[in-house]
């Protein structure tokens, strides 16, 4: 219940400037958030890449309404993923994209946009050996981001795309994109979704999220599975024995800033950890959905309000 009033929240334009300007939420947003610079997000790479762990940065931002700004959320990936060719951690590290933040909701033509820019990012990671993952948003825009997806991968193969358990409709999209070198995140989901189209019970979640793991390990694909659950990590290797995936046949992905030394104890036994990176000025819908994630995180929050 209260993730949810959280979600509503997370809209509100009150509520985001009343929360933005508690001097002290920037003590918690530095827990999940590299950094508002591309400079913060590379030093942050570079230390998680030093230990063995792989990452996928995001630049933050969504629901862009302009077309200038969307040309310069691409740039900024452009100019990240330069960075990190130069200092040779294209094989380290790939980028998430929500297209919402390149262009997607720019009324008619913005699928057109989104792609087009999306485009350019993608030829950016492949110029160094990396790619990109396309995040997934609310429910309306999921057809939209799958053509996208299915443009993008024409020239661009590798090219991955979350889908969220939460979803009724996601089951038989991970079927149609359990093929041969498809990349699909595997996510829970953190948007406010009404009863007509998601799971709203946890528990309901997490067996969707079993049923939608089982189906991504028994195909083809590549699964990467993001979760800090012990027990779905514990359903994964029991899956992967089952259906003889070795540790280069999936990966797990794990947030910035949540179960550090899980991601290390998983990566010291072989596996791929991929830490979700992100970083910018735009914090504010990020922050407020790994609030309603987990009560953990709220309980942080507020022993950070009262100083302790």
């Amino acid at each position: 219940m209260l993730g949810s009033l959280l979600l509503g929240a997370s809209r509100l334009p009150l509520v985001r400037r009343t929360v933005s300007g508690v001097p002290l939420t920037r003590k918690v947003v530095d827990r999940f958030v590299a950094g508002e610079t591309p400079q913060e997000a590379v030093e942050a790479i570079r230390g998680l890449a030093a230990t063995g762990l792989t990452v996928t940065v995001d630049h933050l931002g969504e629901e862009t309404r302009d077309s200038a700004a969307a040309t310069r959320t691409a740039r900024a990936y452009v100019t990240l993923l330069g960075a990190l060719g130069g200092l040779g951690l294209g094989d380290r590290a790939e980028v998430s994209v929500k297209l919402s933040a390149v262009g997607q909701a720019l009324g008619a033509d913005g699928d057109k946009i989104a792609l087009e820019n999306a485009r350019q990012i993608c030829e950016a990671a492949g110029a160094l050996g990396s790619t990109v993952t396309l995040d997934m948003e609310d429910h309306t825009t999921v057809d939209s981001t799958l053509e996208t997806l299915r443009a993008l991968r024409e020239d661009f193969p590798s090219t991955g795309v979350a889908v969220q358990s939460y979803l009724f409709r996601t089951e038989a999209d991970c079927r149609d994109l359990a093929y041969e070198g498809s990349r699909v995140r595997l996510v829970k989901g953190a948007y406010a979704e009404p009863a007509s189209v998601a799971h709203r019970r946890k528990s309901e979640v997490d067996r969707a999220y079993v049923r939608c793991l089982r189906i991504l390990m028994s195909g083809a694909g590549y699964p990467m599975v993001a979760t800090h659950d012990d027990r779905l990590i514990s359903i994964t290797e029991t899956l992967a024995d089952r259906f003889a995936r070795s540790r280069g046949d999936y990966e797990y992905q794990m947030l910035y800033g949540v179960r550090a030394d899980k991601q290390q104890a998983l990566a010291g036994a072989g596996h791929t950890v991929r830490v979700y990176i992100p970083y910018g000025d735009d914090w504010y819908g990020y922050f407020m959905r790994r609030l309603a994630e987990r009560p953990a995180n709220i309980a942080f929050f507020l022993r950070a309000l009262g100083g302790k």
